[in-house]
């Protein structure tokens, strides 16, 4: 399945007061797994930045004047979503965004049935508990010091960290070989490996009373069928 974690920044609270999309950034997942593909943008709103937004965000009209009008981009963008499931924290704040600026491009609106809300899926799994996106990384020990201020693309890359932990944690296959391969949207196959390894929890007593154990079942023992590790010979009871 082919899934974009998206963000947004705008300059307000609410487009049909003249509010619009300063930011918007997305990452593609596949089979729930980062392909390394992203989509980020800047937006000039062709208005004034008020002084909350730029607290929140820090991205100023000067700034942002250099940049294209949506219009400009909205093709690069819909060409990126296009067919894919959207994930987003708070998803009704960004689509009535995105969807306000496709209106006034006379483009057909994103349908909510294209969308995952995260917000929702945290308050379903952690009902009564705090869900912003700041509490979610604390939760599931996410590290979000990177995040100095909100920006689209730092987000959507943390959301796609905590989705994997709403959606199962980070266990994508039932595989348990040290490399996954997943199928890419070029059609190219892609092999992940995880790029910190983790520290084993069996103590080295641990593993030889177990070793112990299974020498004493004998040779028919079931469990020699088994590989003890990935570059051990395989055992076959006889």
């Amino acid at each position: 399945m082919r899934e974009i974690v998206l963000d947004t920044e705008t300059t307000g609270l609410d487009p049909a007061k003249g509010d619009r999309l300063v930011e918007i950034a997305g990452v593609e997942l596949i089979n729930s797994i980062p392909t390394g593909r992203h989509y980020h943008t800047y937006i000039n709103p062709e208005r004034a930045m008020p002084d909350d937004a730029y607290r929140v965000h820090g991205l100023s009209a000067e700034f942002l004047a250099d940049h294209p009008l949506f219009g400009h981009v909205a093709d690069e963008f819909l060409d990126f979503v296009r067919d894919a499931r959207l994930v987003i924290h708070n998803a009704e704040f960004d689509m009535r965004f995105i969807n306000w600026e496709l209106k006034t491009l006379q483009r057909p609106a994103i349908g909510m049935e294209m969308v995952l809300d995260t917000l929702a899926l945290a308050r379903r799994r952690h009902p009564g508990a705090p869900n912003s996106l700041d509490a979610l990384c604390q939760r599931y020990r996410i590290d979000n010091t990177r995040r100095a201020k909100h920006g689209a693309l730092i987000d959507a890359q943390i959301l796609a960290e905590v989705y994997a932990e709403l959606t199962g944690g980070r266990q994508t296959s039932l595989g348990l070989s040290a490399e996954v391969v997943v199928l890419r949207g070029d059609a190219k196959a892609a092999v992940l490996r995880r790029p910190r390894p983790l520290r084993p929890v069996v103590t080295e007593a641990e593993r030889a009373a177990h070793a112990a154990f299974v020498a004493s079942l004998g040779e028919r023992a079931i469990w020699l069928t088994y590989e003890a590790t990935p570059d051990a010979p395989r055992a076959v009871a006889r």
